[in-house]
């Protein structure tokens, strides 16, 4: 009975052109849909700190060197830790 509806309301020769265009708004849809998902993958989630190393590592702001967590100084350098959130030290001012 649907079918027959369907046949009466499009016609024929025009159900071919409606699946065709049907099919083509349901890949772009999907498309659509994987590119946000996509994009929404890529982007770095707001608790990331940018300022870090990606390693994790402190650095002297100084002289570049690595420093180990629990130092209070740089041992190449001798300038003081100063705790943040970019996780590097610099001279005392």
């Amino acid at each position: 009975m649907i079918l027959v509806s369907v046949l009466v309301l499009f016609r024929a020769n025009r159900l071919p052109q409606l699946a065709r265009s049907l099919g083509s708004s349901l890949k772009e849809f999907k498309k659509g849909i994987d590119e946000g998902q996509a994009k929404e993958a890529s982007v770095s989630p707001p608790g990331a700190e940018r300022g870090a190393s990606p390693s994790g590592e402190r650095t002297c702001g100084q002289c570049k060197s690595v420093l180990d967590p629990d130092w209070t100084h740089c041992p190449r350098c001798g300038t003081a830790v100063t705790l943040g959130r970019n996780m590097k030290i610099g001279p005392v001012t």
